[in-house]
């Protein structure tokens, strides 16, 4: 049968293009189905615009560690406005440059909802098309909690058009996603309360890292109070008021201007894709495939966040090559799962790779070993602070290999990318030890841990 794609993809994010793209290469015919802005969660509302704003929040401290080295003292202030223009500038402009990525692939770029019409057949507005194969990259999208006064609330979506810059915020939840933007508007000059149910931040790193992150996040100024229940959000002339309760103490009313849901959690942005006019199965609303990204419906396919597998951008991207390599390349490859590295940029930064000592004393018990390391960096002498920086290594004493690296500390995130190819080529401690510093240097701790 002649289908009009060889591949259609729904949804433009970094998976979705990473497969159309890559599967344009091996000479397919593709079509490529997004709504909104080409590039996705990362590019518009994520790593992008969030990963500039957190170079904005640092100036203020490096105008201060300035002193210490001799420079004279300055007074500066945030234009708040210029700031999140001169953000969204740029996203603009990376919009710009996967459209042309897209039309020098030949890639056909259809701008809207793409549904599902049966296995072959998929709607874009009011064009209808078929596909020999579909790939479903549609991604995620943050949740608000069903509580009283919600609609008094943003999300993390929302944080980075609003016009005016806080003075005090309320940062619901205690993931990766709100210890971050806490850190940021901290950084920026707004005063911060993060809330959270759990007894430290961070849930599911590791615990060293956890603590480490939240007194570091503590000693910069931001208020966290763990083992909270939310109780409502109001509106009144005073502000909006986040009303809470900690277990077993009276509710504690928190007065702030805006209030970000950024780690409420996120949900796959599967409904009304027309799936129910297929056989792919759901799974808490997520997309349910096998190792090959293929779903139960043998020519439809899904990547990345829609999935709920690993949420991050490398990993939807990685996927998509694996697919095209597999499906259009003739080179059957396997996304792999393990020791995938990630980052977490708060104040102070942090990164990881492989199993926490947690994970690894479940597995393997007691002869695993830890190596950890608790220092101030050279750059703090002079500027006069105690910020620390903290290296773990997890290690199986029976193999020597490592299991599993984390660090919390400046330039934790570009430390670590290069430990996690090192522990994805199961270096051992020895490899580790065998291997010369670079001095003077943070990262030389890693090859001399004893």
């Amino acid at each position: 049968m002649t289908y009009d794609f060889d591949l259609f993809v729904i949804g433009a994010g970094s998976g979705g293009i990473a497969s159309a793209r890559r599967a344009a290469e091996y000479e397919a015919k593709v079509g490529i189905a997004e709504f909104d802005r080409l590039g996705g969660t990362c590019v518009n509302r994520g790593c992008v615009p969030k990963k500039l704003m957190v170079y904005a929040s640092h100036f203020p401290e490096l105008f201060s560690d300035a002193k210490g080295y001799g420079w004279s003292a300055i007074q500066s202030s945030l234009d708040w406005e210029k700031m999140i223009t001169t953000v969204n500038n740029e996203v603009i402009r990376l919009n710009g440059i996967y459209q042309k990525m897209l039309d020098n692939s030949k890639v056909e770029v259809l701008q809207g909802y793409g549904k599902i019409v049966d296995a072959h057949t998929i709607l874009v507005g009011d064009r209808q098309l078929t596909a020999d194969k579909i790939l479903i990259a549609v991604g995620g999208y943050p949740i608000k909690p069903n509580i009283l006064g919600i609609e008094h609330a943003i999300t993390s979506d929302d944080i980075f058009h609003l016009k005016k810059q806080p003075e005090r915020m309320v940062i619901l939840g205690g993931g990766y996603i709100g210890s971050e933007f806490a850190s940021i508007m901290n950084g920026l000059g707004t005063e911060v309360t993060q809330i959270t149910r759990s007894e430290t931040i961070l849930r599911g790193f590791d615990q060293d890292l956890q603590t480490e992150i939240q007194q570091g996040m503590t000693n910069h100024g931001i208020r966290i109070l763990n083992k909270i229940q939310l109780i409502t959000i109001e509106k009144d002339a005073e502000g909006i008021k986040v009303v809470v309760r900690k277990d077993g103490e009276a509710e504690e009313i928190v007065v702030v201007d805006t209030v970000s849901l950024a780690a409420l959690g996120r949900k796959p942005n599967t409904q009304n894709l027309g799936l129910e006019n297929t056989k792919v199965k759901l799974h808490n609303g997520a997309v349910v495939v096998d190792k090959y990204s293929q779903t139960v419906e043998e020519n439809i396919y899904a990547v990345g966040d829609c999935t709920n597998n690993i949420n991050l951008t490398p990993v939807a991207i990685n996927e998509g090559r694996a697919f095209a390599d597999t499906v259009f390349g003739g080179k059957s490859r396997i996304m792999s799962y393990e020791n995938v590295p990630t980052a977490i940029f708060t104040n102070p930064e942090a990164a990881t790779v492989g199993l926490t000592e947690a994970e690894a004393r479940e597995k393997y018990g007691a002869v695993v070993e830890i190596y950890r390391s608790r220092f101030r960096p050279m750059y703090y002498t002079l500027a006069g602070k105690e910020e620390k920086t903290m290296m773990k290594l997890v290690v199986d004493k029976n193999t020597d290999k490592v299991l599993g690296a984390h660090m919390v500390g400046t330039n934790a995130a570009e430390i670590i990318q290069g430990i996690a190819i090192a522990i994805k080529m199961a270096a051992t401690k020895a490899n580790f030890d065998a291997t010369v510093g670079i001095h003077p240097s943070s990262a030389e701790e890693f090859v001399s841990m004893r």
